[in-house]
């Protein structure tokens, strides 16, 4: 409950968490400094703390518990689940960086974001993508196209695809849905996204120097796998995502009946004990002590693994996730005047680009609550077509920033450790984002809402 309203320079913290993201790499010998994790963390919280402390002292303190326990830790032990998991299965091998061959990377993880998580599909794939692309001069558009095709807009057709839609999940949607739903959707963005990169891959394959290609065809090396009993572990992160829900131990625990509505089961769900309520984190916890026991440390070696990614993206997250909590509820207090089901397609997908796309969702469908819709057909308490564009926009959306979503700084990490030179904040906006995605995003808005 909101206990009181947001004044306006309660954004500033979170404004200024942006602008450190996006600003301080490009500053001369600042950019040195920011480099280290243990910095991004002190600035999280000189940013975070005043914030959550001014929240606690204005009868806020559930807005806050709600925010790290119930929304930050579950997002990041999903994601360091994940991370582990997937660094544990070495796909070695040096491909020949054709752009059919890059391109049949990127559809198959296209394919995979939708079933194991943009971020299992992510991390997965990633390393052997960079080891196939090491020889060519050209490689920073590729590591673009992955955190759009890849890390964001192929985890649309289930809620295990992508944190937002499995919150959506939670408030009543049908699991298969979206499946049932927005499969021209997530056709349509495929399509375009991937004979785009197609044609600009080949732009850049036909300016490689030739010793560059020579390399290329001479270093290649057949596909290895290795670490598969890490399957075994991203099968059960999958299980747990979809079964050990608040909303089933409500029922389980005999907090609510089995037949139960969303809104019943969501209600019920708040009075779970903690050791209950999060009994799925804690499988997550046992799951990663599992993989890590159980993965041989030459795997591991051979993968360039690293904690770094993920401790970026913990340190990072932690400030936005804090910082943004009186953004968010600024937003509900003072709700859009959207009405159009494009409008919530726009609205979702630009708040998801610089707020975490799952919480923008929830405050985008509480909206949309508001909306009269036919009981018949109404998807979660809404009308299909806001779903849709709700859906559409927290997914596709992620990918217009590098915090749009959690793989995206993950993604990279890992490609800078490998020593491609990502674009800064900015300079992937400019020179990627909005001249190459937004057309399309909007082109798929025009067809499909």
């Amino acid at each position: 409950m909101i206990e009181h309203d947001i004044p306006v320079w309660m954004l500033i913290p979170f404004a200024v968490m942006l602008l450190c993201i996006a600003v301080l790499p490009l500053i001369h010998k600042v950019e040195e400094w920011w480099e280290h994790n243990l910095h991004k963390l002190y600035v999280s919280l000189l940013l975070g703390v005043p914030v959550a402390i001014w929240m606690i002292c204005n009868g806020m303190l559930e807005n806050v518990e709600h925010q790290i326990i119930g929304d930050y830790i579950p997002f990041i032990l999903l994601l360091m689940a994940l991370f582990v998991t997937t660094g544990g299965i070495c796909i070695r091998g040096d491909l020949k960086a054709t752009p059919k061959t890059n391109t049949l990377i990127m559809a198959l993880g296209w394919v995979l974001a939708s079933f194991m998580g943009t971020t299992g599909a992510a991390m997965l794939l990633i390393r052997l993508l960079i080891s196939t692309i090491q020889q060519r001069k050209y490689r920073v558009h590729t590591i673009l196209f992955f955190i759009a095709i890849v890390a964001n807009c192929g985890g649309l057709l289930s809620p295990l695809g992508d944190p937002p839609l499995f919150l959506l999940f939670q408030k009543g949607t049908p699991f298969m849905w979206w499946m049932q739903n927005m499969l021209g959707e997530w056709l349509v963005t495929g399509a375009l996204l991937l004979i785009t990169y197609f044609f600009v891959d080949l732009y850049f394959y036909k300016k490689e120097p030739t010793e560059n290609l020579m390399a290329d065809v001479r270093e290649s090396k057949k596909l290895e796998v290795s670490g598969l009993i890490n399957i075994v572990w991203l099968l059960g992160i999958i299980a747990s995502t979809m079964f050990l829900t608040p909303a089933n131990f409500a029922v389980w625990f005999g907090y609510a009946p089995k037949d139960a509505s969303p809104e019943v089961l969501e209600e019920a769900a708040k009075h779970l004990p903690m050791y209950i309520a999060r009994i799925r984190e804690y499988v997550f916890v046992l799951i990663i002590l599992l993989s890590w026991i159980t993965t041989k440390k030459e795997v591991r070696v051979k993968n360039n693994y690293s904690w770094t990614p993920i401790m970026e993206v913990a340190c990072v997250f932690l400030g936005i996730f804090i910082t943004m909590t009186p953004a968010l509820l600024f937003l509900q207090q003072h709700p859009l005047p959207i009405h159009e089901a494009w409008q919530f397609v726009y609205s979702t997908g630009c708040l998801s680009a610089f707020l975490d796309n799952a919480p923008t969702a929830m405050v985008f469908h509480a909206t949309a609550t508001t909306i009269p819709a036919d009981a018949a057909t109404a998807v979660a308490g809404i009308a299909p077509e806001f779903m849709k564009a709700i859906s559409m926009g927290a997914v596709f959306f992620g990918a217009l920033t590098y915090i749009g979503n959690g793989p995206n700084f993950m993604v990279k990490s890992i490609a800078e450790q490998d020593g491609i030179k990502m674009p800064s904040f900015f300079g992937y906006m400019i020179k990627f984002s909005l001249i190459v995605l937004l057309p399309i995003y909007i082109i798929v808005q025009l067809i499909f809402i």
